[in-house]
């Protein structure tokens, strides 16, 4: 997945610049870029009215307070409206927060009277408040001093002792008087959630403002640029400014602030969007990790986009496997994948190699194939035999059928991922014509599956085909674009079905390659074996098993090394081509990149 950026600008004298890099390099998890542009006290002026109101911007539209009525307010200046009233709000929660400790901590003493204990110390005495961990409280004080045990609950004891004023002589757990009682606290906490309700209320009136301070926002920003384009750095009153922005991912946000506080750093911070063109880090599992690799050979997504790993990770490990085809070969492959994990500039790609090799072991073994022999023929496997691939499908090659199998699966979850993306970025209106074509397509292919295993009867197929038919035909040909005129988005209907359907069937056509190298490989294994085989004859000349050794590990290591090429070139393109095709995805994102030692 795609791990969301929190989007920073920092502004500062072009002379603290070296100390603020080396500074960012500690914090380690920032992504920078900068630039230089003058500064006078009119851009500074500029530039706090679109902090100021970008602050607003932000305050207003991440508060949601359904449980208020909003306030009409009426306001000339809403940025220091909504200032004031979130500065307020931020007050009065964090009085409720320390109250509602300070209530819990005087409830054990309970609604006594402060004017009782008053009348009490005028008397020359003094009332004393204490709390002990209950093992530690001893009953017998009782008999030496004026005590009353107030509470317990067990783990401590709340009591009162009455002394002479100036007799200190009894300190055991005193803690300070209480300066109310609970139910005076109680009603302090009801005026503060008052008054923060009144604040929340003005922040939700507020709100009407937000559109005005878009438009002023943009203004604003744009004068800016304009004035610093304008003015050359013999103008500036105290020289250049450099203004850097840096993107951190949200999960290290947190602790990136803490650092940039301490640092003494001013800095603004938005979520990033699409249009600040955040770097991209992706955020997966160990298992689907391990072939970020071949996405970025392509390209990291667009921010809006989606991750493509997952599902590389599945097919690519799945084509592999195919192509390799062979349960010795991916034995050979962890052996190589756990060899390299002894070389340092190899290290990184030895999960990968040992992951292939086992799904290549495991694939192999289904296909019953073992450095190129048949093992469904041994008697030690008869026993689980029902698990080896048939070799005949509905009278076609076993492994020829499976492969447009996957090929058609792989296509259909590539158009689901294209209509769920086109849906999320355009909203359904927008994504219609791709609905249209993934319910055509994906619809089509799976009521087709259920019919021929006898799921579904032919007469109820045949009704379910048309309604399919009728609905995909709205969305492909009618609806297409919604902005469109009718007759045109007929036309492009018509040109958009004559390249799916010359495109769809080379699409699927490209998965019988996996057979074909497969195939290939097994065949180019066989004949090493035959060869190995004329040469060693029964096996009685001693002297004939050194070149039997030699054309069998020769010729199966040059097969591996072929074969590993192969394998793993066409599953790429078909992760490439044919997926990235028919899901509509783009690599043009940036790679996160942050800056540290």
């Amino acid at each position: 997945m795609i791990a969301p950026m929190t989007k920073y600008s920092f502004v500062l004298l072009s002379a603290d610049e070296g100390a603020f890099l080396e500074s960012l390099q500690e914090v380690g998890v920032v992504d920078i870029t900068r630039s230089v542009k003058p500064v006078d006290e009119q851009s500074s002026a500029m530039l706090s009215d679109i902090t100021g109101i970008k602050g607003a911007l932000s305050t207003l539209e991440k508060s949601s307070f359904e449980d208020v009525e909003p306030e009409t307010v009426d306001t000339p200046d809403p940025v220091a409206a909504a200032k004031q009233a979130q500065e307020s709000l931020a007050a009065a929660q964090e009085g409720i927060a320390a109250s509602q400790k300070a209530y819990e901590d005087l409830l054990p003493w309970g609604n006594y009277s402060t004017e009782h204990v008053a009348r009490i110390e005028q008397m020359g005495l003094k009332v004393h408040f204490h709390k002990v961990a209950a093992k530690k409280f001893d009953p017998g004080w009782a008999s030496e001093i004026a005590l009353q045990v107030i509470f317990e609950d067990g783990k401590y004891v709340w009591f009162v002792t009455v002394t002479p004023a100036d007799d200190q002589s009894f300190t055991v757990g005193e803690i300070p008087a209480p300066g109310r009682t609970a139910a005076q606290m109680k009603e302090h906490i009801e005026n503060l959630s008052g008054e923060a309700n009144h604040w929340k209320a003005t922040l939700e009136g507020l709100k009407k403002y937000v559109p005005s301070l878009k438009e002023e926002l943009a203004v604003k920003t744009a004068s800016l640029d304009r004035y610093l384009a304008s003015h050359a750095a013999g103008d500036a009153a105290e020289g250049h400014i450099t203004t850097f922005t840096g993107f951190v991912p949200d999960e290290d946000a947190a602790e990136a602030e803490k650092a940039f506080e301490r640092l003494g750093f001013f800095f603004l911070k938005d979520s990033a969007s699409l249009e600040d063109n955040p770097p991209i880090k992706l955020k997966n599992n160990a298992f689907v990790s391990m072939f970020e690799v071949l996405t970025d050979m392509y390209g990291r997504p667009a921010y809006n986009g989606f991750d493509p790993t997952p599902f590389i990770s599945v097919f690519f490990l799945l084509f592999f496997a195919f192509c390799m085809g062979d349960c010795g070969y991916g034995i050979i492959l962890i052996i190589i994948g756990l060899l390299l994990r002894k070389v340092e500039s190899f290290k990184d790609l030895s999960p990968l190699v040992v992951t292939l090799g086992a799904g290549t072991a495991v694939i192999g073994f289904l296909f019953h194939t073992f450095f190129s022999m048949d093992i469904s023929q041994w008697e030690i496997f008869a026993p689980i035999s029902g698990v080896f691939l048939p070799g005949k499908i509905a009278g076609y090659d076993g492994t020829m059928v499976l492969a447009l199998i996957v090929g058609v699966v792989h296509i259909c979850l590539a158009l689901c991922v294209k209509t769920y993306e086109e849906t999320k970025n355009k909203g359904l209106a927008g994504a219609l014509g791709t609905w249209g074509w993934t319910l055509l397509i994906v619809g089509g292919v799976t009521v087709g599956a259920l019919a021929l295993v006898g799921v579904l009867e032919a007469q109820l197929t045949k009704w379910i085909i048309i309604v399919l038919g009728i609905v995909s035909a709205l969305g492909i040909f009618v609806f297409n674009d919604p902005k469109r005129n009718k007759l045109a988005n007929v036309g492009v209907g018509l040109w958009d079905t004559y390249n799916t359907a010359t495109g769809l069937v080379g699409d699927v056509l490209s998965y019988l390659r996996l057979y074909a190298l497969g195939l290939a490989g097994s065949m180019l294994g066989l004949a090493f074996n035959s060869i190995g085989n004329m040469i060693l004859g029964d096996g009685s000349n001693a002297i004939a098993w050194i070149p039997f050794l030699l054309v069998v590990i020769i010729g199966h290591t040059l097969n591996v090394a072929m074969a590993a090429l192969g394998a793993f070139v066409h599953p790429l393109r078909l992760n490439f081509l044919e997926f990235f095709k028919n899901s509509g995805y783009e690599g043009v994102g940036r790679s996160y990149n942050p800056l540290k030692k």
